[in-house]
C-alpha cells in the first residue's frame, strides 16, 4: 500500500504540484510586468504633469500678476530640474506608501482615483514641507506646487483608465484576476458572486459562476475542495457561511495553507454591520471587537459640520430662485400649501420636521401610511411635482433642515416615525442608520436605491456609507447626485 500511495503520488501529485507553481510564477510574472508598467507610465505622466505646471507658473504669462520681481519671473527649466525629479520621485514613493500599485487598483481606475486624490494632497503637504525646512535655491513656488498638483493629479486618472481599459480589451486582465471559490448558499455567498460577476473590473474571477443569472450554492465536501486546492484550480477560497463543523472548517484552512490557497470567510456571527471588526486583547486573549465609525471621531463630525453649514448657505442661495419658480407652478396646477414639513426620525432616533416643497396632491398624506416610498405612477403625484422629484428640487428646502442641524448634506434618508417602527422589526441592523444626522442625498439614492426599491439592499448601503465615511466619499456623492436619475419618481 506504501509503495502504491508513493507511486500515485509521484505520478499524479508532482505534475499538479509542478502545474500549479508553473501556473503561479507566470502569473507573478505578468504582475511584476504590469505593476512595471503602471509605475513607468505613473512616473511619465507625473513628470509631464510637474512640467505643465512650470510652463503654466513661469512660461504662460498667465499668472504674471504673481510674480514679486523679475528674476521671479525668468525662471527658466535648469532651475527647477532637480525640484520636478523630486516631486516625482516623492509622487511614486507616496503612491507607493499608500499601497496604491496592487492589481486591485490597476483594474479598478475609480478606487484608484479616490485613493489617489488624498495621496497627492499628501503628497503636496510633503513637497511644500520640504523646501520649508531644506531652504531649496530656487525655493519651491507655492503657486507651481499647486498647479502641479491639479495638473499631475488629472493625468494620473486618465492615464488610469486609459490603462485600464487597455488590459482589458487585450486580455491582460483576465489574466491577472485571481480565481475566487465562494462556497456557500448563504445570502452572502449569492450578494458575492453577483457583485464580482457584475463588475469587470474586480480583480476576481469566480470558478462557479452564476448560471444564465440563477445564484446555485456551491457546497463541496472537504475531499473536493481538497481535490480543487491540489489540482490548482483555484486561488482564494471564500467560506460564505459557518454551517459547517468547526473540525471541516479547520480541515479547509489547513489544506489551503498547505496548497498556497487564500482562505477567508464572511464572519457570519458579525452581522453587525456598523463598523469594521478589529483584534483587541483582555489579559493577553486576543478578541475581535467592533471599532468605532469614522463619525463617532469628534474631528470629522466637526469637518463634516462645517462643510454642511458652507454648503447648506450656498445652496439656500443658489436654489432660492428655483423654490420661487417651483412654488409658482404648484399654486397653479394646485390650491393649498407651496411647502409642507413632515416629521422624520434623525440622529440617535431624535424628531425633527423635514421640509419640502409640496409635490403632491394636498390630502396625499391620508394615504401616506400604507407605502414607504412613493410608488412608481403614483396618482397622487402633480405633474410639476413629477419634474420636481426627477430633478431632486423638491428637496431643497431641506439645506434649511441642514443648516439648523437636523440633517446633513449626506447621509442616510430619513424616515416617518411610524414606518421606522415596522421597518426596524422586519430588517435586521436597520436603526443602524440613525447613528449620523440623516442627509439630503444619500450613497443608496446615488445607486438608484430610491422609490419602490429593495429596502435590504437600501440599508446595506446606508450602512457601508457610515463604515466608510470620508469628505472625499460626501464630495462624490454630491456630484453624483446631479447625474443619477435611476428610480427618481
Amino acid at each position: 500500500m506504501k509503495g502504491t500511495s508513493h507511486t500515485a503520488v509521484k505520478k499524479h501529485g508532482a505534475p499538479r504540484a509542478v502545474a500549479r507553481a508553473g501556473s503561479a510564477r507566470q502569473r507573478d510574472v505578468k504582475v511584476r510586468r504590469i505593476l512595471s508598467v503602471a509605475i513607468l507610465g505613473d512616473a511619465t505622466v507625473i513628470i509631464l504633469g510637474l512640467l505643465l505646471g512650470f510652463w503654466i507658473r513661469f512660461g504662460s504669462g498667465w499668472l504674471s500678476w504673481l510674480h514679486q520681481d523679475a528674476r521671479e519671473s525668468r525662471r527658466e527649466l535648469g532651475d527647477y530640474l532637480g525640484l520636478l525629479v523630486l516631486g516625482c520621485a516623492y509622487f511614486l514613493l507616496s503612491l507607493a506608501y499608500t499601497r496604491l500599485y496592487q492589481v486591485r487598483y490597476i483594474l479598478r481606475p475609480n478606487r484608484f482615483t479616490a485613493h489617489m486624490l488624498r495621496t497627492a494632497c499628501f503628497w503636496l503637504a510633503i513637497y511644500l514641507g520640504t523646501s520649508l525646512f531644506l531652504k531649496f535655491d530656487p525655493p519651491i513656488s507655492r503657486a507651481y506646487a499647486i498647479i502641479s498638483f491639479v495638473t499631475a493629479s488629472v493625468g494620473l486618472v486618465g492615464w488610469r483608465f486609459l490603462f485600464a481599459g487597455a488590459a482589458s480589451a487585450s486580455g491582460t486582465a483576465e489574466a491577472l484576476r485571481q480565481r475566487l471559490t465562494v462556497v456557500g448558499s448563504s445570502p452572502d455567498a449569492a450578494r458575492i458572486i453577483r457583485a464580482v460577476q457584475g463588475d469587470r473590473r474586480q480583480p476576481y474571477a469566480l470558478t462557479h459562476p452564476l448560471t444564465e443569472g440563477e445564484f446555485n450554492p456551491y457546497n463541496p465536501s472537504c475531499d473536493e475542495l481538497h481535490r480543487l486546492i491540489s489540482a490548482g484550480e483555484t486561488d482564494i477560497i471564500l467560506l460564505a457561511d459557518l454551517d459547517r463543523r468547526r473540525e471541516d472548517i479547520l480541515d479547509i484552512a489547513n489544506a489551503c495553507e498547505r496548497g498556497n490557497v487564500e482562505f477567508k470567510l464572511v464572519p457570519d456571527y458579525f452581522q453587525v454591520l456598523i463598523s469594521g471588526l478589529h483584534l483587541e486583547t483582555i489579559s493577553g486573549m486576543p478578541i475581535l471587537g467592533v471599532t468605532a465609525l469614522p463619525l463617532d471621531r469628534f474631528l470629522n463630525r466637526m469637518i463634516k459640520r462645517l462643510i454642511d453649514i458652507v454648503g447648506a448657505l450656498v445652496g439656500l442661495a443658489i436654489s432660492a430662485p428655483v423654490m420661487f419658480l417651483c412654488a409658482i407652478l404648484v399654486k397653479k396646477e394646485s390650491p393649498g400649501p407651496v411647502f409642507f414639513g413632515q416629521e422624520r426620525v434623525g440622529r440617535s432616533g431624535t424628531r425633527f420636521k423635514m421640509f419640502k416643497i409640496r409635490s403632491m396632491k394636498p390630502d396625499a398624506g391620508q394615504s401616506d401610511h400604507l407605502n414607504q416610498s412613493t410608488l412608481r405612477e403614483d396618482p397622487r403625484v402633480l405633474r410639476i411635482g413629477k419634474v420636481m422629484r426627477k430633478w431632486n428640487l423638491d428637496e431643497v428646502p431641506q439645506f434649511w433642515n441642514v443648516l439648523v442641524g437636523d440633517m446633513s448634506l449626506v447621509g442616510p434618508r430619513p424616515e416617518r416615525s411610524y414606518h421606522v417602527e415596522v421597518l426596524s422589526s422586519q430588517i435586521p441592523h436597520y436603526n443602524a442608520r440613525h447613528a449620523a444626522k440623516p442627509g439630503i442625498t444619500g450613497w443608496a439614492q446615488v445607486n438608484g436605491l430610491r422609490g419602490d426599491t429593495d429596502l435590504g439592499e437600501r440599508v446595506r448601503c446606508d450602512l457601508w456609507y457610515l463604515e466608510n465615511w470620508s469628505v472625499w466619499l460626501d464630495f462624490q456623492i454630491m456630484a453624483m447626485t446631479f447625474l443619477s436619475r435611476k428610480n427618481a419618481y
